[in-house]
């Protein structure tokens, strides 16, 4: 049975050759497990454990942790690494090998026309099996080996074997020779998809630094409004404050019955503002519980927010030059990887374009050997007799001797005299170069437009800042002046009023630069693409 071995050991080194670094399914999984055609989507995650009296604290670093784990924008768009991931697999379908086989039964009963035939009324059985393999390399070389089994009963008087076996075994081996031949045109797919999935995690990545420059301006979109809140109510308490001490003045006579519509009104319309800013306030974390997914979870979102990170500058960071800066971000963006990886893709699909153009020439070498067996019959007499028994083994003995070979060498030559096809697509491929070449150059221009805004931001927030604690300290004492004046009769209530305007402005002031600050930081980590660095977020193959 030395040719069991030998086919045994022919299929197992295919196999091998062709297993891949990827998951495979178990044989149970691939033809019994169907996938189940619903799918339940996780809750929210790490949520409960920023609970704390009652209300969700966050610090910054938290709500862009949160941002990660459970939007679900950035959730979706991870999952594009998955598809790309799979397309690799599928990639490599071609060079899957394959095993075919069948087996029939054709019983056969005819009238005969001559006594050569052996029988009045010819009946035969044909019993044919066969089984073949095929497996492409990524040379491109073909290979095939085809066994065949076939078992023939006939009652015809002239048959020596009845019934007889048949075995043949068959190796083919296909190379081309210009077209397709090499790693390169037969891994080109696989090249492809392997670019994709680089793009893949690289536009992720860019996804990721948008999202986490989202994150952090939503951040601070509520500490802003609960601050102008805080400001205007403040400044509503001195309004109030001015209003109870004029009716008392007007009690007295002290002051003029008209006099004291004026702090009424700025009473009302102080009022009116810090309404608004309430509501404002309760859009804008309504927009941070859904970039975190809190609003995912009842209990959680029904819960106040308590926003821990300081607004005071901490630290005196230097005004970045835009040549480092700029170098940084061109080596950094992972935009701009994305446009790489497109261009070698198109210069991939030109090559294999030019492939498709060559002449297709291959040569093919078969070597096979067969075998016969099954019970040997003497016809010399009246009444055929059984000389000898045989079989299956008989068959498979011829076959493991290669006394019966037969082999062969050819060679196939498919010369096109126009490809219209391989054309187009090689003028697609070019095109295509260009225009991302193109895109290129319009992205790595936005880049740089983008780092120059980003150092004006950052170069104006910080003079900002100084200017806006300079004028409040001003309107302050300004505040204080009037009212010292007002006090001593010198002035009426009207100055005292715009003070306290001023103050309230000045303080509004003071907030939005410290916050514009700390976005202008944010806007230059993402020009640079460090926002993930700093918050310790990081795409790993």
């Amino acid at each position: 049975m030395r040719i069991h071995l030998a086919l045994i050991l022919i299929l197992a080194a295919a196999l091998a050759a062709s297993a891949q670094t990827f998951p495979q399914p178990t044989y149970f999984q691939r033809f019994f497990v169907k996938p189940h055609p619903t799918q339940t989507l996780p809750g929210p995650e790490a949520l409960s454990a920023y609970v704390q009296d009652g209300k969700l604290r966050l610090a910054l670093a938290d709500a862009v942790r949160l941002t990660i784990l459970n939007n679900p924008d950035v959730r979706a768009n991870q999952l594009q690494i998955d598809l790309s991931r799979w397309a690799i697999t599928k990639a490599y379908a071609p060079f899957d090998p394959t095993l075919n086989s069948y087996f029939n039964a054709n019983r056969a009963v005819s009238p005969t026309s001559s006594q050569l035939q052996g029988a009045g009324t010819l009946s035969t059985l044909d019993q044919p099996y066969q089984s073949i393999y095929n497996q492409l390399f990524e040379t491109g070389t073909q290979y095939q080996v085809t066994f065949g089994i076939e078992r023939n009963v006939s009652n015809s008087l002239y048959s020596t074997l009845n019934p007889y076996i048949s075995a043949g075994l068959t190796a083919q081996i296909t190379q081309p020779l210009i077209r397709n031949r090499g790693l390169f045109p037969n891994r080109a797919q696989i090249l492809i998809a392997q670019r994709n999935l680089k793009q893949s995690r690289s536009g992720f990545a860019s996804q990721i630094n948008d999202a986490i420059l989202r994150a952090v301006n939503a951040y601070w979109d509520v500490v802003q409004a609960r601050e102008n809140l805080q400001v205007l109510q403040e400044s509503l308490d001195l309004a109030e404050a001015t209003y109870k001490r004029n009716k008392r003045e007007l009690e007295l006579g002290a002051l003029p019955p008209l006099d004291i519509y004026r702090s009424e009104s700025q009473v009302a319309q102080r009022k009116l503002s810090v309404i608004q800013a309430e509501y404002s306030l309760k859009q804008f974390e309504d927009t941070l519980r859904q970039q975190i997914g809190a609003d995912l979870d009842p209990a959680i979102g029904a819960l106040d927010l308590n926003l821990t990170e300081p607004t005071d500058i901490i630290g005196d960071f230097a005004i970045p030059a835009f040549p480092e800066t700029m170098e940084k971000a061109l080596k950094a963006r992972p935009e701009l990887d994305v446009l790489q990886q497109q261009l070698a893709i198109d210069d991939t699909n030109a090559q294999l374009a030019h492939n498709s153009m060559l002449p297709d020439l291959s040569v093919t070498s078969y070597y096979s050997t067969n075998g016969l067996g099954g019970n040997q019959i003497d016809t010399t007499g009246a009444t055929p007799v059984v000389v000898s028994r045989g079989g299956l083994g008989d068959a498979f003995d011829q076959l493991s001797t290669l006394n019966f070979p037969s082999y062969g060498l050819g060679i196939t030559l498919r010369l096109p005299l126009r490809n219209r096809g391989a054309e187009a697509d090689l003028g697609t491929a070019l095109a295509s170069k260009r225009r991302d070449l193109y895109q290129l150059r319009s992205r790595q221009q936005s880049i740089a437009l983008e780092v120059k805004n980003a150092i004006h931001n950052f170069e104006q927030a910080k003079l900002s800042v100084a200017a806006a604690k300079l004028a409040r300290d001003l309107s302050q004492k300004n505040l204080e002046a009037e009212q010292r004046k007002y006090e001593l009769g010198t002035e009426t209530i009207f100055f005292v009023l715009d003070a306290q305007n001023q103050l309230a402005q000045a303080e509004q002031s003071v907030v939005q630069a410290q916050i514009g600050y700390q976005r202008a930081v944010a806007g230059l980590d993402h020009t640079t693409a460090e926002l993930t660095q700093r918050y310790n977020v990081s795409v790993t193959p």
